[in-house]
């Protein structure tokens, strides 16, 4: 009944009753979101350092193509929670172990995207900056670039919403977020606190699925 769910903190089932611990678990939010924010930021800057190298036309040699693509697959072959058990076994318990497990990643998957996105680009600029007299870095940044941008961007879009959910779910290794709570509520039968938990991680990614999107519309054009 509505009035049963919002009664006051005593009476159990009700909203108060559930988030009586709400301060706490936005606070845990926050830094979740954080994570996710720069363990994004992090993996796009790797993918884009390497994503030229690893597109097929674009790559100055074979050997540095093959490594360039080699690499990217080992980054998003290997599970983030494998990465982040490794991370937390050598800097210990806490955001920073996530937020590099999520990072290389995110890499390895923004990479590929990137890469083949690359190899759809117009040659006629590239030719342009070559007859110019600039070299591969130079016709990577005014040839190439230019072109893939909002491509890149609206990834970089869709890489943050996944990010947001695989760092609630890097919590329960000791990644830290509301991931590390929701497995402590977990452990201790805390079912009230479960639910008000889940349903907290499931708007959050609800409204940032909502304005990325958005995001991801105006970048493409």
């Amino acid at each position: 009944r509505p009035e049963h769910l919002f009664a006051d903190v005593e009476t159990e089932g009700s909203l108060a009753y559930w988030y009586f611990n709400l301060p706490k678990y936005a606070g845990l939010l926050f830094t979740t979101i954080n994570m996710a924010l720069f363990s994004t930021l992090l993996g796009a800057i790797g993918a884009l350092l390497l994503c030229f190298a690893a597109s097929r036309n674009l790559a100055p040699n074979w050997w540095i193509f093959t490594i360039s693509r080699r690499f990217l697959e080992f980054c998003r072959a290997v599970p983030e929670i494998v990465f982040a058990l490794i991370f937390v076994y050598a800097f210990g318990i806490g955001p920073a172990a996530g937020v590099l497990a999520i990072a290389i990643h995110s890499a390895g998957a923004l990479g590929k995207l990137f890469s083949e996105v690359n190899e759809n680009v117009d040659h006629g600029a590239l030719d342009g900056v070559r007859a110019a007299g600039g070299n591969w870095f130079e016709e990577m940044r005014y040839g190439v670039l230019p072109q893939v941008w909002p491509n890149f961007l609206s990834y970089i879009w869709m890489r943050l919403e996944i990010n947001i959910r695989a760092s609630s779910i890097i919590g329960f290794v000791g990644g830290g977020g509301i991931g590390q709570e929701l497995h402590y509520v977990i452990s201790f039968n805390y079912y009230e606190e479960v639910s008000a938990i889940v349903i907290l991680i499931v708007l959050t990614v609800t409204c940032t699925d909502l304005i990325s999107e958005r995001l991801r519309h105006r970048a493409i054009g």
